[in-house]
């Protein structure tokens, strides 16, 4: 179940520091294609905007990255919470107010990880 969770961590990072590249160094190129209901002049606009976004999600990327490498196993998975609850409760709220797609890409992985590690 462990490796499961790791797993899932791991997959959840990645996907967040893929969130950081694309706000922060790509939002005029991928960003139009993946947010194709966002009118395209606004993304030279909102360039600093995104790439602030981006930076959060940098965060999100490194917090739990670090809880991978956290020796005490209480202490790494008190890390792992605290940020997975930061990716889901984001998740939540852009599903309210931006898409639902992205309650089913960012916050329900993160759900299941905390599932995960709670019944452990």
């Amino acid at each position: 179940m462990i490796y499961v969770i790791k797993a899932l961590i791991i997959i959840i990072a990645l996907e967040h520091a893929y969130f950081l590249w694309m706000e922060m160094f790509a939002w005029t190129t991928v960003g139009k294609k993946v947010f194709k209901q966002f009118p395209p002049e606004l993304f030279e606009p909102t360039k600093a905007l995104a790439a602030n976004q981006g930076l959060y999600n940098g965060f999100l990327a490194a917090g739990l990255i670090w809880s991978l490498f956290i020796q005490n196993v209480e202490w790494s998975h008190y890390v792992a919470i605290f940020f997975l609850s930061c990716v889901a409760v984001a998740g939540i709220y852009g599903a309210l107010t931006a898409s639902k797609r992205i309650f089913v890409v960012q916050a329900l992985p993160a759900i299941i990880a905390l599932f995960l590690i709670s019944i452990l």
